[in-house]
């Protein structure tokens, strides 16, 4: 069994929480705050954990700071830990070769700090190119080659960075022999991730949900694995609706995909790049990171009432748990 089938059957129908990065009011990462956080998700029962993703602001952070992330997890977590690789924010104008490049030196030190796998950023620039499909193809193949180590293919919605992956492109990569599988983050695009996922079946590669607001559908549609922003708080929300479909309990799942669903309400709406900022508020609430370590620098201003219906949210939740464990 290669390396790439491996990861993939121990990765196959579980959730890795997109991890946050606790930071303070200036964008410094609160390191104490972020082992505490990293100690108190890998207690969850997750399959692993995603690192220098759109939730941690991989893209944003500085090459020290990526390192030092990577480290702490990689310490604290016995599982899976998949980077992302992309182009870091600094050299976001660079000529696209340059760009290109810098998303494998980004998978390689990914290999190099140990992490299992690599996700690759989508590259919008790409997308308006007569040859984009094959300079996708090639990215991804140049990054496993760099790093060693098994790819995800990442089709990303517009809103956070990404574009529209044709189900050619998509089966193209999924036929690379280093292609673990694929995450479909579309936002609320039911019929693009539906084709994706069509184009994804019959390759034996992993069809991973990225679908925050369309988790639960997402899996009726044919995913396998999940790994999204919506479960770096409160994971357990999300775990609970992959092991009810999993299991074929129809009733637990309709029970958790609207619990699920109602927390999604509250953290991933307008303006959605917000939804960091709601995702550390919700893990304030759950004691998972300190109040000083829970901003976002990179998000839009949110007003206050945001806080207060995701606490609320929490809090209806919570008294529900409450009320079916008596």
């Amino acid at each position: 069994m290669s390396a790439t089938e491996e990861l993939a059957g121990r990765l196959r129908g579980t959730v890795l929480p997109a991890v946050l990065t606790p930071m303070d009011t200036t964008g410094a990462v609160d390191y104490p705050a972020l082992r505490r956080y990293a100690e108190r998700v890998a207690a969850e029962r997750i399959g692993g954990v995603a690192v220098w993703a759109h939730t941690g602001r991989g893209l944003h952070l500085s090459a020290a700071d990526r390192r030092r992330v990577l480290e702490v997890w990689r310490d604290t977590v016995d599982l899976p830990v998949v980077a992302g690789a992309g182009v870091p924010r600094a050299l976001r104008g660079a000529p696209l070769e340059d760009a290109e490049d810098a998303a494998v030196a980004v998978a390689a030190e990914a290999a190099e700090l140990g992490a299992d796998a690599v996700m690759v950023y989508p590259m919008a620039r790409h997308h308006a190119l007569p040859d984009g499909t094959e300079r996708a193809v090639r990215l991804h193949e140049r990054a496993a080659e760099a790093s060693g180590l098994p790819v995800l293919g990442f089709f990303l919605h517009g809103e956070a960075g990404g574009y529209p992956y044709s189900p050619e492109l998509i089966r193209r990569l999924l036929a690379l022999p280093s292609a673990a599988g694929i995450k479909i983050a579309t936002l609320d695009r039911a019929v693009d991730c539906q084709d994706a996922v069509r184009a994804a079946e019959g390759t034996g590669a992993l069809v991973v949900t990225g679908e925050d607001r369309m988790f639960g559908p997402s899996l009726m549609w044919g995913a396998d694995t999940a790994l999204v922003g919506i479960a770096a708080a409160r994971a357990g929300l999300t775990t609970a609706v992959l092991d009810a479909w999993t299991a074929g309990d129809a009733a637990g799942f309709l029970r958790a995909s609207g619990r699920l669903d109602r927390f999604a309400e509250a953290t991933f709406l307008a303006p959605i790049e917000g939804y960091v900022q709601r995702m550390l508020w919700a893990a304030v609430w759950e004691g998972a990171v300190p109040e000083e370590a829970a901003f976002d620098p990179y998000g839009p201003p949110l007003p206050a009432a945001e806080r207060r219906a995701v606490v609320a949210c929490l809090e209806r939740l919570a008294k529900e748990e409450d009320g079916a464990a008596d």
